[in-house]
C-alpha cells in the first residue's frame, strides 16, 4: 500500500544513502528488490540491517558471473528505476552501466549515488558522511564553543543530503517520464 504502489525499483546493495533512499521508496509502497552479494550480508541478528532494509525483498546474485548479470538485466527490463552507490566505473565494469541498462529498458531511471560525483579530483575516493559535512563547513556548527565538534550520526550528508535527494531525483525523473 502507499502512493508508490506499482513502482518497481531494483537496488544494487550498498551502504548509506542508497539503502536509505530505497527504504523511503519502499515505505511509500514501491516494490523494491535489493540485490545482495551474499544471502546473509550483515547477519540476521544485526538490527541495523533489519531496520535499514525493511519493506523490500532481497535476492542474492553474484555480479561477477555472466549468469548474475543476465539475471539483473532481466529484472531491469521490468523495472522503473535502479539505485546504485558504487564508485565511478564499477557498474560499467560489471556490465550494468547506464548505457547497457538503458538499451534493455529505455524508460529506466538510473539513480547513482557516489561520494564525490562521477568525475573530478575526489571521484575515486571513498566518501563518508563526516567527510562531506567537514569539507562543507557544516561540521563546524556542531558542538560547543572551544571544543572539538561532536561526531554526528550520518543524518546530514548520507541521509538528508544523499538518500533524500536521490529519492527526490528519482521521483522527479519518473514524474517527467510519465
Amino acid at each position: 500500500m502507499g502512493p508508490l504502489k506499482g513502482l518497481k525499483i531494483i537496488e544494487i546493495g550498498g551502504i548509506g544513502p542508497g539503502p536509505f533512499c530505497a527504504q523511503m521508496l519502499a515505505d511509500l509502497g514501491a516494490d523494491v528488490i535489493r540485490v545482495d552479494r551474499s544471502q546473509n550480508p550483515y547477519g540476521t541478528d544485526n538490527l541495523e540491517y533489519v531496520a535499514w532494509h525493511r519493506n523490500r525483498k532481497s535476492i542474492s546474485v553474484n555480479l561477477k558471473k555472466p549468469e548474475g548479470i543476465k539475471t539483473i538485466l532481466r529484472i531491469i527490463e521490468q523495472s522503473d528505476a535502479l539505485i546504485e552507490g558504487f564508485r565511478p566505473g564499477i557498474m560499467e565494469s560489471l556490465g550494468l552501466g547506464p548505457d547497457i541498462c538503458l538499451k534493455k529498458n529505455p524508460k529506466l531511471i538510473y539513480g547513482r549515488m557516489t561520494g564525490w560525483g562521477q568525475d573530478g579530483p575526489l571521484s575515486q575516493a571513498a566518501g563518508h558522511d563526516i567527510n562531506y559535512i567537514a569539507i562543507t563547513g557544516a561540521l563546524h556548527a556542531i558542538g560547543r564553543k572551544d571544543e572539538c565538534p561532536a561526531p554526528p550520526l550520518n543524518v546530514l550528508g548520507d541521509l538528508g543530503g544523499g538518500g533524500m535527494m536521490l529519492a527526490f531525483g528519482i521521483m522527479s525523473a519518473l514524474y517527467e517520464t510519465r
